[in-house]
């Protein structure tokens, strides 16, 4: 029976990870105006997943939340926000040239080192 509910499970999380492939069905027009809901529930995700499931755990396992951490996680904010600044990160429609270069492949690396140094 346990290999029954994991086979389950491993296909629904399949399938909900190829939704990404419907996008490829849209038109352009429609992938811009769902981009901003897209991204906005993406971020609120994020944000409900830190304070509402791992503060709480924190709380529970050290029976209260120690300035440290809440430092901690006000630092992590600034430092990702000053990356952010400091390699101009923002939103363009032009085409990436030896002169105009797009950040966010640097953005995704630095993030993607921070996690695997964190997390393992």
């Amino acid at each position: 029976m346990p290999w029954t509910y994991t086979i389950i499970s491993v296909l629904a999380v399949s399938c909900v990870s190829m939704a990404g492939i419907l996008t490829l069905s849209f038109t352009l027009e429609k992938i811009r105006n769902l981009l901003f809901l897209l991204v906005s529930f993406a971020a609120g995700a994020l944000l409900g997943d830190a304070f509402l499931h791992l503060l709480p755990e924190i709380i529970e396992k050290t029976g209260g939340l120690d300035k440290k951490y809440s430092l901690y996680i006000l630092g992590g904010i600034a430092l990702f926000f000053i990356v952010e600044k400091v390699i101009h990160w923002r939103h363009c429609h032009e085409p990436a040239t030896e002169n105009h270069i797009h950040p966010f492949a640097i953005t995704n690396l630095v993030g993607d080192a921070v996690h695997n140094f964190i997390d393992g």
